[in-house]
């Protein structure tokens, strides 16, 4: 069985401000109607009501948890609506109008409908919410309850996960891997790269083609988030007066005639304007979750500018590479903050953008693994303690930091021949110990850290 997640789910097309939060429950709201009308259910619906557990209870109302819940339920896709139709959906609902579930069946609707526990912690994951829907009586005619584990991947509790591969065995799959030692052998063995192993894996769900113009459709996209997050100005939303700087930043460096340096300082100004963006609730890309979907578009932007003879081929291998790497990460730790603390989420992304940096830069597999190992050894134990629920402060900053990190790594494992003390396998499950070990108010519930010792402005 192989652990390889597919490019074209791993990085997908989302809503700020949380793939976990925000992502994961619009797709499970949407999933729950979808499911209601395929079994000719929704028409008998006459009420409905969702409860939300730990974390996603702790810090759903600063990640727009509720709002995104119902936006699902009316059916909005979290890859095409317009983010401006998810805002408010619930803060904004007249307690009592109709809501039309799967965008055409009403039912009256209370904002007290969505209730929050944070103290209950469901035992498979600590982001799970519950959905019931009634015809008449006290009894819900359905009840699901969906898991929310990082990065918009979603999964119904007793169901298959919607993420997962077919189990073939590696005498059927010549390219299948469980750890990154699997993996190094298999690229000495086939004379590839981590890049060639994503290809072959790639090409059983789709051809070359198909995969090249996803892979370009998910560059492009965090382009435009970028693009659009170095335009945007004013205060971001949620009351802590957090003020956009990408746009002011950008300004400067255009402004300095020497030129932008090596680059840090653009890598800064993406990585800022990504995550601004994602605060705002804009369009982004999980990479490999919205909270840390700063770092590799950032990363990829220095590589396309800073970096001799980058082509569209070159940045497809950027992403493949990642994809490995984050593959990695989630199946044999946690890509999810609630889960593992911010090491899973922005430290996975290090990883992620070090390996696909190196990668172009012409280093060995070894050295693209080492990269990566740098990258997450150095984000171990990192804790996340957003202030007020929002994904702001310390968030935005820290992708900018690990973006510089990742370069850091990259640079280092350049200058060595692939060869170090510890390996990517053991951080891996280093953090998924330390994620285990981690108090749960140090994993995006606000309940520790910098959410309890700065007083909210």
């Amino acid at each position: 069985m192989t652990v390889y997640v597919s490019a074209l789910e791993l990085f997908s097309l989302g809503i700020g401000p949380s793939s976990s939060h925000t992502v994961g429950p619009l797709r499970a709201g949407r999933a729950f109607v979808d499911g209601l009308a395929a079994r000719g259910e929704l028409d008998r619906v006459t009420r409905i009501e969702a409860v939300l557990y730990g974390s996603l209870g702790a810090t759903g109302l600063g990640h727009g948890t509720p709002d995104a819940l119902v936006a699902g339920l009316r059916g909005l896709d979290a890859e095409t609506c317009d983010p401006d139709d998810v805002r408010s959906c619930w803060a904004r609902h007249d307690d009592g109008a109709p809501l039309l579930l799967a965008g055409r069946h009403p039912v009256p609707f209370r904002r007290d409908d969505i209730t929050l526990e944070p103290r209950t912690r469901l035992p498979e994951h600590p982001n799970a919410l519950t959905l019931r829907a009634y015809a008449g009586g006290p009894l819900p005619l359905v009840e699901e309850t969906w898991l929310s584990v990082g990065g918009g991947f979603v999964r119904r509790l007793g169901a298959e996960p919607t993420d997962a591969r077919p189990a073939t065995a590696p005498a059927d799959d010549p390219y299948a891997f469980r750890n990154a030692a699997e993996l190094l052998a298999l690229c000495r063995a086939h004379g590839t790269s981590l890049a060639g192993v994503a290809r072959e894996a790639e090409r059983r769900h789709r051809p070359d083609a198909e995969t090249d113009a996803g892979l370009d459709a998910v560059w492009a996209a965090m382009q435009e988030c970028v693009r659009h997050g170095l335009a945007g100005s004013g205060e971001l939303p949620g009351g802590l007066r957090v003020r956009r700087r990408a746009a002011g930043l950008r300004a400067r460096l255009e402004s300095t005639p020497d030129g932008p340096g090596d680059g840090i300082d653009w890598l800064h100004a993406w990585a800022l304007a990504v995550n601004e963006e994602n605060a705002a609730g804009g369009r982004v890309v999980t990479a490999p979750t919205n909270g840390a979907a700063g770092v590799l578009p950032a990363v990829l932007h220095y590589a396309s500018e800073f970096v001799v003879g980058m082509t569209p081929e070159r940045v497809r291998e950027f992403l493949l590479t990642a994809t490995v790497i984050g593959s990695l990460a989630k199946a044999n730790a946690s890509i999810s903050g609630a889960e593992g603390g911010c090491q899973a989420e922005v430290g996975s992304a290090c990883a992620m953008a070090a390996a696909g940096l190196t990668a172009v830069l012409g280093g060995t597999p070894e050295q693209v693994e080492n990269a990566a190992e740098i990258a997450l050894e150095h984000h171990l134990g990192l804790t996340c303690d957003p202030i007020a629920g929002l994904v702001q402060v310390p968030c935005i900053e820290r992708n900018a930091v690990a973006a510089a990190t990742a370069v850091s790594a990259a640079r280092l494992a350049t200058h060595g021949d692939g060869s170090h003390v510890v390996s990517l396998d053991a951080v891996i499950e280093t953090m998924r110990q330390t994620g285990l070990d981690m108090s749960d108010k140090y994993k995006e519930t606000s309940e520790g850290g910098l959410a309890v010792n700065v007083v909210e402005c």
